[in-house]
């Protein structure tokens, strides 16, 4: 999962859990004299579910292939497949040239080829269409043409593995080595795995003779850890072009994941209805040069450096917005987390009930107080990543920049950035007498004695928060949903009392930016235990649990047979 080529997080909700609550001081909490909800209806009030959904009609194939997954012969043939695609280093750099220009591409028509050798019955019973060479298309044409179809997407990439760590791997990186409970690998977690097990469940589902009604598309990208661009980008074009402008149902990408943040026995899944926008602004300062013998009183650096503290002195502010993704995963962890803490749940039902701002606002600085990852969540966040300039240390630098990295919030936008952008620095470029350009547009400042600065979109890739995906009664989330529950609650590994579908946003992108005009209804989850994840993403000793990405498989099969009920 990228985050513009980083993972900021393995999933959010990982990290709004009590691993991280540290419940101190605060607003006077003591007066919120409430306890949980006492009721199922109470609970349902603040955090809507929906049951379990098993396949009716296709319950016999279900539970055929449920026992098919549990067995030992096919668990191995799968762990083989996903390990010999491990071995395959399909690393994706930010500096690639588009495809058929760059050799470094050439690693993804290997993969291809093993996708097809060890999955051919999927290759040659399904439409396989590529799309800019690497990107993989799969139609599986249903018998209802008047059912839009659903679509499945993945990325055939993974971020590159920094040479100095290769070390510090307990099995080499692309190893794809199973020690009887993990494999191990670079793309194990992110994201080869959910690619493999989707073609495992589409295999499986060919073998017993499954014709479905609904029409499936799957999408596997190969540059979503870098910018998506020559991946998604084309593979969005050309779906967009085969099948209509929200030509589909429901698309299913890679997100959230599972697990007990909030104590044993209730499990929460976590999917991203949303994610944060995104812009890098460069603040560039040129001034006159000359011999630093003469030194002005700030040079360029000087004045670049007043700009990055004023900046960081002026972070934008959280805000919990009422109805968000936020406040909503606040409400369902309020409502159902048997060990979420006990003040911040009082806030939160108290909040939710009397529907006042003041009390929206003790609750926002009681979820910033026990869970500092809100920080993050909560607002458009600054991080200044890159700086330049200078070239010879007796010549006063003319030209220095910096880039500030920004994950704009749910509620905000690239234009209120800029705007703030403007607000914070323009009385910094008037007291250096520096003319400023913001974004295209001359603002008033200084004379220009001082020099100039211009604040611009670095790499000309702002994003917009995305659009949040609807949930109401008789959405397309609510088959997700309900698979969520069922695939969940049927594990022989399950050992909970219920299950929460609990939605939330994503802090960084996935290749779904580009599939914004196929639907409305997105969803990003990965169904995978946190606890089967043994370091994270993007980072040494990377790997899966081997049952537990087994119930992977099982997931995406009773998605597709949900569906395929579903009118």
């Amino acid at each position: 999962m990228a985050v513009s080529g980083l993972c900021a997080l393995w999933y959010a909700a990982r990290f709004i859990s009590l691993e991280h609550t540290s419940v101190g001081g605060g607003p006077p909490y003591a007066r919120f004299g409430l306890a949980a909800p006492t009721s199922a209806s109470a609970a349902e009030g603040l955090c809507p579910q929906v049951d379990a959904t098993y396949p009716l009609k296709h319950a016999d194939l279900d539970g055929t292939l449920m026992a098919l997954y549990a067995d030992e012969t096919f668990q191995a043939r799968a762990f083989e497949a996903l390990a010999g695609a491990i071995q395959i280093p399909t690393e994706s750099y930010d500096d690639l040239k588009p495809v058929g220009k760059d050799p470094r591409w050439e690693t993804f028509g290997v993969l291809q080829e093993y996708l097809q050798i060890t999955f051919p019955k999927v290759f040659q019973t399904l439409s396989f269409t590529t799309v800019n060479t690497y990107g993989i298309v799969l139609h599986w044409q249903g018998s209802d043409t008047s059912t839009r179809p659903v679509l499945m997407a993945g990325h055939q990439d993974v971020v590159p593995v920094e040479p100095t760590t290769v070390n510090d791997w307990k099995h080499p990186p692309y190893s794809g080595l199973f020690d009887g409970e993990w494999i191990w690998g670079r793309g194990t977690c992110d994201d080869k795995s959910d690619v493999i097990a989707s073609l495992h469940a589409i295999d499986a589902l060919i073998e017993q003779g499954f014709q479905p009604r609904r029409t499936f598309v799957w999408a596997y990208g190969f540059d979503e850890e870098a910018s998506g661009m020559e991946g998604a980008g084309k593979l969005a074009e050309y779906l967009e072009e085969t099948y209509g402008t929200h030509g589909f149902e429901m698309l299913l990408d890679e997100g959230g994941s599972y697990g007990t943040p909030y104590g044993e026995g209730v499990i929460f899944a976590t999917p991203a209805l949303s994610e944060k926008g995104y812009l890098d602004v460069r603040v560039e300062v040129t001034t006159k040069g000359g011999h630093s013998s003469v030194p002005p009183a700030h040079t360029g650096i000087g004045m670049l450096s007043a700009m990055i503290v004023e900046l960081e002195a002026n972070p934008l502010e959280t805000s919990l917005i009422r109805g968000g993704s936020p406040y909503n995963y606040t409400m369902c962890a309020a409502a159902h987390g048997p060990a979420y803490p006990p003040t911040v749940r009082r806030l939160a039902l108290h909040a939710a009930e009397t529907g006042s701002d003041a009390d929206l606002a003790d609750l926002e600085d009681a979820l910033l107080a026990a869970f500092p990852f809100y920080s993050a969540v909560l607002r458009t966040t600054q991080a200044v990543d890159l700086v330049a300039g200078g070239v010879k240390v007796n010549a006063l630098p003319e030209r220095v920049s910096a880039v500030v990295n920004h994950r704009i919030a749910e509620h905000a936008s690239v234009a209120a950035l800029q705007a703030h952008y403007v607000a914070t620095l323009a009385a910094v470029a008037e007291a250096f007498d520096l003319t400023l350009d913001a974004f295209g547009t001359n603002v008033s400042a200084g004379t220009g004695r001082g020099g100039h600065v211009a604040l611009s979109d670095a790499w000309g890739t702002a994003l917009e928060p995305s659009p949040v995906t609807p949930m109401g009664k008789g959405a397309p989330y609510e088959v997700f949903a309900g698979t969520v529950k069922a695939t969940i609650e049927s594990s022989d590994r399950y050992e909970g009392s219920s299950v929460v579908v609990a939605p939330l946003l994503t802090i960084g992108n996935t290749d779904t930016r580009y599939y914004w005009n196929l639907t409305k209804h997105i969803v990003r989850y990965k169904h995978l235990h946190n606890q089967d994840a043994y370091n994270g993403a993007h980072t040494v000793n990377e790997a899966v649990r081997a049952k537990g990405w087994i119930e992977t498989i099982r997931f995406y099969t009773k998605f597709v047979l949900n569906w395929d009920e579903h009118q």
